[in-house]
């Protein structure tokens, strides 16, 4: 396969017809090696826009959403970024690319020892990786912006508390078949706002299904 003719075509294709038009963005999914974060076997469907299984009945994002989380965030390159769920680690990748520092938790180790290896292999030094279960806890500190790989009914407070002001936070909230993609916007230390992007349909985040405490 000719890498770098799939991987053009997935972002002329794909992602840039979805939409996703921030050239900082587009040139962040150039730079970062997606084939390398595929499991074994998969390398085939590197570049292809469908949901790729990872294991623990998890699944990579599809080009096209991986590209619009990044475009949501609006990523200047100075920020701090929490991830919330690790799962392959391209999307880690990405968002290391296109920030100062990330944090990038989750509850499954060997997805965590897995995408540390492979963000070594690419050069990738400026990412924290913990173990952790974001509907329970967060790492210390406050972030620029924080992405949530997987679907919730609903979310913690926290989540938004955990942004400094003008912080941006991307979820995709509801039930499947149809949920809403949304990013919120932290105004100051009391207030924020939301906006939906677009409906779309992403697996649950592990523990997702959390109480309704939040609404938008």
């Amino acid at each position: 396969m000719n890498t770098d003719f799939a991987r053009q075509q997935m972002i002329k294709q794909q992602v840039r017809a979805w939409h996703v038009l921030d050239e900082t963005v587009l040139k962040g999914l150039q730079e970062v090696p997606r084939e390398r974060f595929v499991p074994e076997g998969y390398e085939a469907l590197a570049f292809a826009d469908t949901e790729i299984p990872i294991g623990h009945g998890q699944l990579m994002m599809t080009p096209t959403i991986e590209g619009h989380v990044l475009q949501a965030l609006r990523l200047a390159g100075g920020e701090t970024v929490l991830e919330i769920g690790t799962g392959s680690g391209f999307l880690t990748a990405c968002l290391a690319t296109l920030s100062a520092h990330v944090t990038s938790i989750d509850v499954h180790d060997d997805f965590l020892d897995s995408a540390l290896q492979k963000l070594k292999h690419c050069g990738i030094k400026n990412v924290e990786l913990l173990p952790m279960d974001a509907t329970q806890r967060l790492p210390d500190g406050t972030f620029d912006a924080i992405a949530v790989t997987g679907s919730v009914q609903s979310f913690d407070t926290r989540w938004v508390e955990a942004l400094n002001p003008g912080g941006r936070l991307f979820v995709v909230v509801g039930d499947a078949p149809v949920m809403s993609a949304t990013r919120v916007t932290r105004a100051d230390e009391d207030g924020w706002q939301s906006d939906t992007l677009f409906e779309t349909s992403l697996l649950p985040l592990v523990n997702g299904a959390l109480p309704p405490q939040f609404s938008f």
